[in-house]
Order: structure tokens, then C-alpha cells, then sequence
């Protein structure tokens, strides 16, 4: 019997992130609209002010689609020379269509991995301290 609160067991960040649901207990949603995170969990009621992945998944995204689809590329023109007609008509939308598909799951684990981690902005002890030196220990 808890005390006034109850007891999670958190997913692991991978499964919580390619389910999209709340990094706390895995049941809430975590977005709202594409790529909007919700203030807080619908379950648990997790504040998710804590999640800012910022440019995070964009880059993760971008380049593992972007490496992918362009190695596909390059051997699809080594082995077949096709017109370059035919790469526009593949490249540009398997580029869009697979960034679009995995930039949110990204996201999630991303957000997910933050709250596990406990991740949060770096401080420094000694910022606008005049008197501090570091070789002094």
C-alpha cells in the first residue's frame, strides 16, 4: 500500500519513445499535434516541462534517413544507371516521407532518455564568482 502517492515502473526509454506514450508510466500521451509535446501526462500527470530535446531529433533523424537513402541511392546509379528522372521521383520522397515517419518516435525516446537520465541544463559552481580558482582545490 503506497502512502499518498503512487509507484511507478517506467518503460525503458526505447519502448516509451517508439510507443510515444508517457516516459513516467507509459499509458498518457505525450504529444500533442505533430510534434507539440502535452503540458503533462493524461494518466500520471507527469509535468513534462522538464523535456526539451531541441534540435536533437531533427539531427538523429536527418542523418541516419539521409544516410540511408543516399547509400541506396548511390548503389541503385552504380549498379542500374537509371535516368535521373527516376531518382528524382524516388530520392526527394523517400527522404520526406522517412524523416516525417521517424522524427517523432525520435523524439519520444529522446524525452524519454531525459527523464531516466534526470537530464537537465549544466551549472557551474564558480560562474560570475571572482573569488574562485580552480587550481586551488
Amino acid at each position: 500500500m503506497t502512502t499518498g502517492h503512487q509507484v511507478f515502473d517506467p518503460p525503458p526509454p526505447v519502448i516509451s519513445g517508439l510507443r510515444q506514450r508517457c516516459p513516467r508510466c507509459g499509458e498518457g500521451k505525450l504529444f500533442k499535434g505533430f510534434l507539440g509535446l502535452a503540458p503533462a501526462c493524461d494518466r500520471c500527470g507527469l509535468d513534462y516541462g522538464f523535456a526539451e530535446p531541441a534540435d536533437g531529433p531533427a539531427f538523429f533523424v536527418m542523418s541516419g534517413v539521409g544516410i540511408l537513402v543516399i547509400a541506396v541511392f548511390a548503389w541503385i546509379e552504380v549498379v542500374y544507371r537509371p535516368p535521373i528522372w527516376v531518382h528524382f521521383v524516388t530520392v526527394f520522397p523517400a527522404l520526406i516521407v522517412g524523416c516525417l515517419a521517424t522524427l517523432r518516435p525520435v523524439k519520444a525516446w529522446l524525452v524519454a532518455a531525459q527523464f531516466v537520465t534526470k537530464a537537465e541544463e549544466g551549472k557551474f559552481e564558480s560562474l560570475g564568482r571572482h573569488d574562485h580558482d580552480p587550481r586551488r582545490l
